[in-house]
């Protein structure tokens, strides 16, 4: 299993990467204010625009170390990332495989159904950690997503469209629950339904911000195994898009980012002044806020967790990667099919 490194997250955003031999000099307005081996290293995450020198895409990029810019909204804007390894007839099975639309139909259905088991779990945690806040309108909407999984498992969809529409109806009802599973009293992590581009409440800022976050996690964990993160199943290829790590971050959306953004709001890890509501009404973490949120995130990410198919326990910042591979064993032809990351 591949080791867990550290993820060196720049959220100052006038800092300028620069290399300095084998390592990587954070300086703001020429001053150094960082040193990091590169060695020490699996990724380097951006928030900012000032950039990186060419000496660091170079030294990022011959030591496999995923190099991505993200805007303080949240919102990814690109990597860096060096020659694509692993086998070529994996890639050419995969763009296959892509253009087959039962073929993708089939592979993106586990990715639905592993998140759809996903958002059931986490429901029923909060029903069985706090029973009398389970009013009776979250016990209906339970029973929905309840029986739409029972019809995904049951009746599979022929078609990549009605996939992503029964998708979008069952993650709706369960957002619909999302209010109650925040435990906090502050009006201002209210959530109403789920907003993007840009973010109109707290909860959305955080839930934008961590998604990100999984994203490129899922980039490189697809890269480092030989596959496309850019030719996916469920979500279809744009330009400039990383459609399968979204296709791979799917199942991972309940277990990594909603509880870890809940886990956030409910032990007041964030707070009301960690964020700024701007003039058109989006709303971003400040800088403090995202650090209290990355230094949280890494602690998370070295907590252990079984994982059901593979039958060990595996770090959760390790989850991407392991699923990848078993992704690749799939279209190898190793397994039946692509067996989703389902929470206990």
């Amino acid at each position: 299993m591949r080791k867990l490194l550290n993820v060196l997250y720049v959220t100052n955003p006038d800092s300028y990467l620069a290399k300095d031999g084998e390592n990587i000099v954070v300086s703001v307005e020429h001053k150094e204010v960082g040193r990091i081996p590169i060695h020490n290293l699996e990724g380097v995450i951006c928030f900012g625009f000032m950039g990186a020198s060419p000496g660091v895409m170079e030294l990022c990029a011959s030591h496999h170390v995923g190099l991505a810019f993200v805007s303080p909204y949240g919102k990814f804007l690109g990597r860096v990332s060096g020659r694509v390894s692993g086998n070529v007839l994996l890639r050419k099975r995969q763009y296959l495989l892509s253009d087959d639309e039962e073929a993708a139909a089939r592979i993106a259905m586990n990715c639905v159904l592993g998140k759809m088991l996903n958002c059931r779990s986490v429901l029923l945690r909060f029903g069985r950690d706090y029973p009398e806040k389970v009013s009776p309108e979250f016990s209906e909407r339970l029973q929905w997503l309840t029986e739409g999984v029972r019809q995904l498992r049951e009746s599979p969809s022929d078609t990549l469209n009605e996939l992503r529409g029964r998708e979008g109806i069952l993650s709706k009802c369960y957002f619909d629950c999302f209010d109650d599973l925040i435990l906090s009293q502050d009006p201002a992590f209210a959530f109403e339904s789920r907003s993007r581009r840009p973010p109109l409440n707290r909860v959305n800022a955080l839930l934008s911000f961590v998604y990100t976050l999984i994203a490129v996690d899922c980039a490189s964990a697809l890269e480092s195994v030989g596959l496309d993160p850019q030719v996916g199943f469920l979500h279809r290829a744009r330009p400039g898009r990383m459609s399968l790590a979204l296709d791979l971050m799917e199942e991972f959306r309940p277990y990594l980012g909603d509880r870890f953004v809940l886990s956030l709001i409910n032990n007041r890890v964030v707070a009301a002044d960690d964020f700024l509501v701007k003039e058109n009404g989006a709303v971003i973490l400040t800088d403090t806020g995202r650090k209290a949120v990355l230094a949280a995130w890494q602690r998370r990410k070295t907590e252990e967790v079984m994982h059901g198919y593979l039958d060990e326990r595996v770090p959760v910042g390790l989850l991407p990667y392991a699923q990848s591979m078993l992704l690749a064993r799939h279209l190898r032809g190793d397994i039946d099919g692509y067996p989703p990351f389902v929470m206990r």
